[in-house]
């Protein structure tokens, strides 16, 4: 028979009364305390060593007090079984040790990556185009690709993505299994190739390519003839891979419309041809890389890579899940992967140029605020970039990357905890390889950590003088998986040490930003983590009033 172990935490009444009477200090200790009360190994004192599990919140106790205190709260905890024990640190263990492929880690590296929607949609003022459109209106006056590749790499973007085909047919190469194409449109004569000009900009630019071909198709006829039109497309994506040179992401978009002819994609064939023709090339919303769950330019607040997948050939996971990666959200963990999130949304409202839209591109404020909830959470930023009826990325988008990349630049500039001194409160095996300096030491492929099963721990760094911060990057060693569950950020104050950040998941990065902090000691306690945690770098940043960076020349 199990044993359920009651808990009234009293201190939750005392925190509602401190809410209107104390300082802001106060309430931070209390919610932490009572967080800490809420974790079973709190309760050993009591319960003789035994684990135990939180099973329900209790309701309300009357007491004698005022109505402030009116209603107590009661925790009830079930003794956890060994054989329960053993399954969950077994789950532990091997979501722990899932890691990234080779190119899913040189996809994550890439951070930041542009999108650019560019086909008749451009022409006719419309995100959906539906297939009827006459190639004759495809015809930009200024096409310059390397005009994009240039506003791309100097914004710092490592990758250019092409709509090759959208969901209206019209191919930006000349297809030899459809005429509705570039070949049928005045631009070039006929005779040009907009896959062939961007895949030599950026080859020239030293910028890797990817190329988005929607499996939706409103303009084939085949489309709804399930053999027929998987050939089609599988045609459509051979030619793509072979005749561009390398190409780094294939995007598949799940978007089909309502009136859209019964379709079963052979998404298993369409994987094997790019893992047969670029193998290094990572699948978007395949096996590689998932959708982030949103197109507004925000990452979960707790991001994990680490997900249990189902058995479909598509839409491996419930993307729009709020809880993906944590232990609950595994479940019995039979088909962990590696899966991580890419995160997209337009620089303008819309995917494809209106004209309309040239005095709405999204504030600087706005753009930093979406990458540091992006590549600032775990994730690869892709912004969309839409070229105009020119052929040219609008002089106010290119203005306001150009804003980005400089305050970016200022604020990243410099370190001020790189070579810090550093002590950590636990070194795996005392091995000098995993010591707490590697996290300052400027190597990516160092990192400190701790033994198997030492899942809270410590780093103190010294910072030699005072220093000003209000921006702080941590890493995982993601190599050997992602550990950190939450973790807290605390600078010393002459008397105590003082919290300034916190957060739960860090994986490839995590970027947070707080209000200036001056202090010449910080500690990094990881609250959290599983199995244990690596941690390969850790930075301390001042950000500038974004004003007085614009205004500098």
């Amino acid at each position: 028979m199990k044993t359920r172990f009651y808990l009234p935490v009293h201190l939750i009444v005392v925190f509602q009364f401190l809410v209107t009477t104390a300082n802001c200090e106060s309430i931070s200790f209390l919610r932490r305390h009572l967080q800490q009360l809420h974790a079973a190994e709190c309760f050993s004192p009591f319960t003789q060593g035994k684990q135990w599990k939180l099973t329900r919140g209790g309701n309300v106790i009357m007491s004698d007090l005022p109505a402030y205190f009116a209603v107590d709260y009661l925790s009830a905890y079930d003794e956890v079984s060994e054989d329960e024990i053993t399954a969950q640190k077994d789950l532990i263990r091997r979501a722990a040790n899932v890691t990234p492929s080779p190119r899913q880690l040189a996809w994550q590296r890439l951070e930041f990556i542009a999108f650019i929607h560019f086909t008749v949609n451009t022409f006719t003022d419309k995100e959906w185009g539906d297939g009827t459109e006459d190639p004759a209106i495809f015809n930009p006056t200024e096409l310059d690709a390397r005009q994009w590749v240039k506003v791309c790499k100097d914004a710092g973007m490592k990758m250019i993505i092409l709509t090759a085909k959208h969901h209206d047919g019209f191919c930006l190469w000349p297809s030899k299994y459809t005429d509705h194409s570039v070949k049928s449109s005045p631009w070039r004569n006929g005779e040009g190739d907009v896959v062939r000009e961007l895949a030599d900009a950026c080859r020239e630019a030293g910028i890797k390519l990817g190329l988005y071909l929607s499996p939706w198709d409103r303009h084939e006829p085949t489309y709804g003839d399930t053999a027929k039109y998987n050939e089609f497309y599988k045609n459509q994506l051979r030619e793509l891979l072979t005749n561009y040179g390398p190409i780094h992401e294939v995007w598949f978009d799940g978007a089909k419309g309502e009136d859209a002819k019964d379709m079963e994609y052979d998404w298993l064939g369409y994987y094997a041809i790019v893992r047969e023709l670029q193998p290094d090339a990572v699948i978007f919303n395949g096996p590689d890389v998932r959708w982030v769950g949103n197109e507004r330019g925000y990452a979960r607040q707790t991001e994990w890579n680490v997900m249990n997948r189902n058995d479909k050939p598509f839409d491996f996971i419930s993307q729009l899940q709020k809880d993906l990666g944590s232990l609950e959200a595994l479940g019995d963990g039979q088909n962990l992967i590696w899966y991580p999130a890419e995160t997209d949304v337009s620089i303008r409202p819309g995917w494809f140029y209106h004209p309309a839209e040239d005095k709405r591109v999204k504030s600087l404020k706005a753009l930093l605020d979406i990458y540091y909830s992006s590549v600032g959470r775990n994730s690869v930023l892709l912004l969309n970039l839409p070229p105009d009826r020119r052929g040219l990325i609008h002089e106010n988008d290119v203005k306001r990357l150009q804003e980005l990349r400089k305050v970016l630049n200022a604020t990243f500039n410099e370190n001020l905890a790189l070579h810090a001194v550093i002590n950590a409160s636990h070194i795996k095996g005392n091995d000098s390889r995993y010591a707490g300096n590697k996290v300052a030491d400027g190597n990516e492929n160092t990192y400190w950590t701790t033994d198997d099963w030492t899942t809270t721990a410590r780093i103190e760094f010294d910072l030699g003088k005072k220093c000003t911060f209000n921006v702080a990057e941590l890493a995982e060693h993601i190599r050997i998986g992602q550990r950190v569950e939450e973790f807290i950020l605390e600078a010393w104050d002459g008397a105590n040490w003082k919290e300034f950040a916190r957060g739960t998941t860090i994986g490839y990065k995590r970027l947070l930003r707080f209000n200036d902090v001056t202090a010449e000691r910080v500690r990094l306690t990881i609250a959290k983590s599983r199995l244990c945690p690596t941690i390969s770098s850790f930075g301390l940043y001042y950000a500038p009033p974004i004003q007085q960076i614009i205004s500098e020349k």
